[in-house]
């Protein structure tokens, strides 16, 4: 669930509240609007509370050193490859 599943239980749950004039016998629509309207506001709390620490972890900065066991430097350069011959004929 996300923003968008939050935003969609609160309007549901306003017009369940506020726009619907049902007299149902088995159910409070009323009730249920104001159970929907909290639970998008848990949803949306929620998501926006786990993006925030998401974004707290991104922004840590690891720096990783390498060192050789032997300075470039000093290190020979590799052998030129020996002419290409032609075959016999």
């Amino acid at each position: 669930m996300g923003i968008g599943s939050g935003i969609f239980l609160i309007a549901l749950g306003a017009i369940l509240t506020f726009a619907v004039r049902a007299n149902v016998w088995w159910v409070d629509l009323r009730a249920v609007g104001w159970v929907f309207i909290l639970a998008g506001l848990a949803v949306l709390l929620t998501t926006l509370w786990f993006w925030q620490d998401r974004r707290k972890r991104a922004r840590t900065l690891i720096v990783e050193e390498n060192r050789l066991s032997h300075p470039t430097a000093m290190m020979p350069p590799p052998p030129d490859p020996p002419p290409p011959t032609s075959p016999p004929s």
